[in-house]
């Protein structure tokens, strides 16, 4: 950087973190290029409320200009990161080359399906709004094929759901279809009783939402049996293809006929953090410094779920959630802002996570909630998480649009967006029968 030139600061990625990281920075003497592959900031805790077809996209999703206008310093650039030259200070974006000063990655994790990505194309994970209308295609679709079904046993297999990945999206997507099918449709079908279907739960560990308290765990799991649900624990998946289902190896392994699995199993870091030589976890999380930077590269850092971070007050790991993102992303934003700004590094001290609290919804009025070291279910957890869920949307429109549809949801049951999209091949005619038949 030449003598009164203002620092540049590119931030990629317009989740939680980045966001933040980049709001932080608005009164900095710097410029912030806020860099993502799409141009809209995702809610995505909520994302399992679109492939259930409680919520529509545009309730959960806004456009990152629109969040980003009325701060001067900031331009909003879509694209996808191709390169990094850690040493040179640039990044390549679609073809482009830029240079930086400081470089802040918050671009957050993807699938893991744990070498087996072939089975992405039928059992699809949920981390964009493509993902969520896909499940939502899927899911629809299975009872609109189960109306004209003649066969039992094909009838079966599309009223099966199976879920794979028992941590809260898993329980939230569980609990969800077994709503639909029981409470939210069965009067709008003729020839089939959506109330027969089922929805299997997969989990290896041995309980469901294995990072909260066993008495959170057990709970939910009962809530989940109430609403029909099939819970297996501590067994994997170890084939998916497109008529189903192996769960378990050799002589315990068990075949589940199904037209729709969702994969909530695992993630692991977007391929932009492979870009940089640095230590790395499993999961291919960067293990940063207590300032978030990434090792030998103090102009650089990251935050968010890319970060494989231990809190040094209390040795605790630093959850992979929304108000870690967030809080990581503004202590880097002002660590940097006040860098820019004549001020020292070291007065910034170590990044500090403050848990705010866990919370899981597994239906209407059923959910549960771990503040502290308080831990309750119920109605009372439904409506805290409700309240906190909409207290995170951007947005009147967003947050008023929520609190509306879910109001009616829990009136009627019925959700408002069951809209299929996207293209389908049509039945083999020899396998159906007439719908009107």
């Amino acid at each position: 950087m030449s003598a009164g030139e203002r620092p540049i600061v590119v931030v990629v990625g317009g989740g939680f973190a980045g966001l933040a990281c980049a709001r932080a920075l608005g009164r900095a003497p710097a410029d912030v290029v806020l860099v993502d592959r799409r141009n809209h900031h995702l809610f995505q805790p909520l994302l399992y409320q679109v492939a259930t077809a409680a919520l529509s996209p545009a309730n959960i999703a806004s456009p990152i200009r629109r969040i980003m206008r009325t701060q001067r310093n900031c331009t909003v650039v879509m694209g996808e990161v191709e390169a990094i030259d850690a040493e040179a200070g640039t990044i390549g974006i679609d073809g482009n080359e830029r240079t930086f000063d400081y470089l802040v990655l918050a671009c957050g994790m993807t699938h893991n399906y744990f070498g087996h990505d072939d089975w992405q194309g039928v059992a699809p994970g949920l981390k964009s709004v493509d993902d969520a209308l896909e499940i939502r295609r899927r899911v629809l679709l299975a009872f609109e094929a189960a109306e004209v079904e003649a066969d039992d046993a094909a009838r079966r297999a599309e009223l099966t759901f199976v879920v794979i990945g028992a941590g809260p999206t898993g329980v939230e997507l569980a609990g969800a279809i077994a709503e639909i099918a029981t409470q939210s449709i069965p009067r709008d079908f003729r020839r089939v009783d959506t109330r027969a279907a089922k929805v299997i739960l997969v989990e290896g560990a041995d309980r469901v939402l294995p990072t909260f308290h066993e008495a959170s765990s057990e709970r939910a799991k009962r809530d989940l049996e109430k609403l029909g649900v099939e819970v297996v624990l501590g067994r994997m998946a170890s084939a998916i293809d497109g008529d189903g289902v192996t769960i378990g190896t050799g002589d315990g392994a068990r075949r589940i006929d199904s037209r729709c699995v969702v994969w909530a199993a695992g993630l692991r870091a977007e391929s932009v953090v492979g870009m940089l030589e640095v230590p790395k976890d499993k999961m291919g999380r960067v293990e940063v410094e207590s300032d978030l930077s990434a090792p030998g590269h103090p102009n650089i850092f990251v935050v968010g779920d890319l970060i494989a971070y231990t809190d040094p007050e209390n040795g605790e790991v630093v959850p992979g959630v929304a108000q870690a993102a967030m809080q990581s992303g503004r202590f880097v934003g002002e660590l940097i802002a006040a860098e820019v700004g004549g001020g020292s590094r070291g007065s910034s001290g170590a990044f500090h996570y403050n848990d705010k609290g866990s919370m899981a919804t597994i239906g209407r009025a059923r959910a549960v909630a771990e503040v502290g070291s308080l831990r309750f279910g119920g109605f009372v957890a439904w409506v805290l998480w409700s309240v906190v869920h909409v207290s995170f949307l951007i947005g009147f429109r967003s947050k008023l649009f929520a609190i509306l549809e879910w109001s009616w949801l829990y009136i009627f049951w019925s959700r408002g967006a069951r809209l299929i999209t996207g293209h389908r091949a049509q039945p083999d005619p020899a396998d159906r029968v007439d719908a009107a038949g």
